[in-house]
């Protein structure tokens, strides 16, 4: 089977060991690869137990094929693939507008600042 793989392929596999680094996942009866922890959820994942199981049939995605013919695959990738991002499309228009009542720009707190610095009654002796 490691001739049909290519990256960036989406194959499922079966789940036939876990070491605390990661999960090894059969793809065929020829061919196994990996699923490094850090590929196994969006999230932190401190016990590979509690995400997946010997056996678990796990849809996963091929990130690399090496040369001696190691599979790093990732459950993670697998999952993000077909959603979009959603997120609030932000609109507006930036206005060179002096600032808000009660507010200083920086550039006039810095000189604030300079000269408290500088006055001999706010040094501490």
């Amino acid at each position: 089977m490691t001739e049909k793989l290519e990256v960036g392929t989406i194959v499922t596999g079966t789940v036939t060991g876990i070491q605390p680094y990661g999960a090894f996942v059969e793809l065929d009866n020829q061919t196994q690869g990996l699923i490094h922890i850090s590929e196994i959820s969006q999230g932190f994942v401190k016990n590979i137990h509690d995400h997946v199981k010997v056996g678990d049939q796990v849809k996963v995605k091929v990130l690399s094929i090496d040369e001696d013919g190691k599979i790093s695959l990732s459950i993670r990738a697998a999952q993000a693939t077909g959603k979009k991002k959603v997120g609030k499309k932000r609109q507006g228009s930036v206005k060179n507008e002096t600032p808000q009542a009660g507010f200083n720009t920086l550039k006039e707190k810095l000189q604030e600042w300079i000269e408290q610095s500088q006055r001999e009654d706010l040094i501490k002796k």
